[in-house]
């Protein structure tokens, strides 16, 4: 029953859309079984926090140019990813599948931060403070510099916030706050939305900058009202297989930066750690004899990082062969053995094709279309690919080899971690600068790249 005087509406939980009656299928998002029946706050509670000041209109060539000096985290995989650190005033929201270690990159955060003088305010509606406490102590952390606040209310966290001065503030997390004006249950899309809002005018207003850590649902994305991606000014997704040792931080929103940054980190006893050199890493446990393995350069953002792939065909023991991908797009798996099968006379119509990318990665650009058909002919004939040999490029239908984005700069890391030649379109090798030390082999057909693979 909703409270005397006040109406009922009901809201999406995905898209944070409303209807004055209930439906089976929101018309915003069209998701079905989404609607809830919420009463509608009265006057008093929609007033929100207004902004210190006044506002009024200023021509923008006589505004202050200046940039604000960044806080650095002094973690350098996650400033780059924030675009050279944290902006004063800004929201960043972090999201990531629970387990992946969200709440362990932020205390860590807090820990450099607070070890170097700085305050930093850590909100958690999860955890008690003990628990913390547990964690710091089993990641080797002080804890220094930093005030836990385990609290939902918001506005008690609002006052302690306006006491303490701080100069970080993690809210963990985010769907776990809540406002008492509001009759909705913590996590409702309205009452998200309100506290999202109020924590960024104290933001603003303070100029200190504020993490968020968000759920996400089944299907990967941040739980609640899609307004609350709108709202902040960078979104982080921490992804990674969570039984692999590896994670990437990867930027999907950024006001303040480049959505192109991507940090690698790896899970260890003591918590996350930078990992440096990256395709190093990838790399170190390839065989001597690689067969069914390539090397391919695919791009992160604007870093090239080099990704073992490796294939497996078996004759399969059933009448319909089946097509397996780990770590790479399943249409592009099947894309590529049909153009091996018509366009370069491979028999895989009775084998089981399985493809997988080492380390529990993900490869979405199509510059690894060359790298996956090498691996796939590799295992089918037992002959291995050249180990001091990369090889990228798209493969079209019709069997031709096509360029990709960034091709100086792939080679450029190939060569500097000691590989010798490249197996690359040819439209690109005639036109292209690349490091003496990597010596080029273009080929036009899939076929061509074939003979030049497995010579």
């Amino acid at each position: 029953m909703s409270p005397r005087g006040a109406g009922t509406t009901y809201v999406c939980q995905q898209c944070g859309g409303t209807s004055p009656r209930w439906l089976g299928r929101c018309p915003e998002c069209q998701e079905w079984n989404s609607l809830v029946e919420m009463a509608v706050p009265s006057l008093k509670d929609e007033r929100r926090p207004k902004a210190r000041g006044e506002s009024g209109l200023q021509e923008l060539s006589h505004l202050a140019g200046e940039p604000e000096a960044r806080l650095s985290s002094f973690s350098r995989e996650f400033d780059r990813v924030l675009g050279g650190g944290m902006v004063p005033g800004s929201l960043v929201l972090v999201g990531g599948d629970p387990g992946i270690g969200k709440s362990t990159l932020l205390l860590q955060v807090a820990a450099h931060l607070g070890q170097r003088g700085a305050s930093v305010c850590y909100v958690s509606g999860e955890e008690s403070a003990q628990q913390i406490k547990l964690r710091a102590r089993r990641l080797g952390l002080s804890g220094e510099g930093i005030f836990i606040l385990p609290e939902t209310d918001l506005e008690a966290i609002l006052s302690q916030l306006r006491k303490a001065a701080p100069s970080l503030v993690i809210i963990d997390s985010i769907q776990t706050m809540q406002i008492e004006d509001l009759a909705s249950a913590a996590g409702s899309v309205s009452q998200v939305r309100e506290c999202t809002l109020r924590l960024m005018h104290w933001a603003k207003e303070a100029g200190v900058p504020l993490i968020l850590v968000g759920h996400v649902t089944k299907d990967g994305t941040i739980a609640g009202p899609r307004t609350l991606e709108h709202i902040v000014d960078v979104v982080l997704y921490l992804e990674g297989e969570a039984t692999g040792p590896y994670r990437l931080l990867r930027g999907v929103k950024n006001r303040y930066g480049s959505t192109n940054e991507v940090g690698v980190f790896q899970m260890g006893d003591d918590g996350l750690s930078e990992v440096e050199n990256p395709s190093l890493v990838f790399l170190e446990e390839r065989p001597a004899v690689p067969v069914g393995s390539t090397v391919v350069p695919v791009l992160e953002g604007t870093r090239p990082l080099l990704m073992e792939i490796q294939a497996l065909a078996s004759p399969t023991a059933f009448g319909l062969p089946r097509r397996t991908a780990n770590g790479v797009d399943l249409s592009r798996l099947l894309l590529v053995a049909a153009v091996l099968t018509r366009r370069a006379g491979l028999s895989l119509s009775n084998q089981d094709i399985i493809v997988n990318v080492v380390g529990g990665l993900t490869v979405t650009e199509p510059a690894a279309d060359l790298g996956m058909a090498l691996a796939i002919a590799s295992s089918l004939r037992d002959r291995p690919v050249n180990p001091k040999a990369i090889c990228f490029g798209e493969v079209g239908l019709s069997g031709e080899l096509r360029t990709v984005s960034q091709m100086e700069r792939r080679l450029e890391e190939a060569a500097r971690l000691g590989f010798q030649c490249c197996i690359l379109p040819a439209a690109a090798a005639a036109k292209m600068r690349h490091p003496t030390s990597l010596r080029l082999l273009p080929a036009a057909t899939l076929a061509e790249a074939l003979t030049r693979g497995l010579a």
